[in-house]
């Protein structure tokens, strides 16, 4: 991916959302599959393959990418051993662990809301 320009309207944006805290936040950890990932690495340390295996519809391509950037933001510990072949071990760091209890709450309001939109689901229905 090429680098974009320091005064490009996308480069600009980014500095005033970085600005607040929570949209900083969610930067950190929004997108489709990063959330996903650090969930399966609450368990304990993975290898890239047991990664993938548990999320088997991210490609490849992809999985690396994103524990790049997980990597780079510091939510993510890459260790590499120096044997032939060579291993990777993935882990949460110890700010990563901190946010455990923070996607267990989005987790449970996840739960509430789905509830809340099949049960107006349902009452649309039966009004109909």
């Amino acid at each position: 991916m090429g680098k974009r320009k320091e005064n490009s309207t996308n480069r600009l944006n980014e500095k005033v959302i970085m600005e607040c805290d929570l949209m900083y936040a969610i930067c950190k950890i929004g997108g489709r599959w990063k959330l996903m990932i650090l969930c399966k690495l609450e368990k304990g340390k993975l290898r890239f393959s047991e990664i993938k295996r548990c999320i088997p519809e991210i490609t490849e391509r992809m999985l690396a990418l994103q524990l790049r950037e997980l990597e780079k933001d510091g939510l993510v510990k890459r260790t590499v051993y120096a044997e032939v072949p060579p291993r990777v071990d993935y882990e949460l760091t110890d700010i990563a662990i901190g946010l455990v209890p923070v996607w267990r709450q989005l987790e449970d309001w996840a739960v509430q809301h789905k509830s809340l939109l099949q049960n107006d689901k349902s009452k649309v229905h039966e009004i109909a």
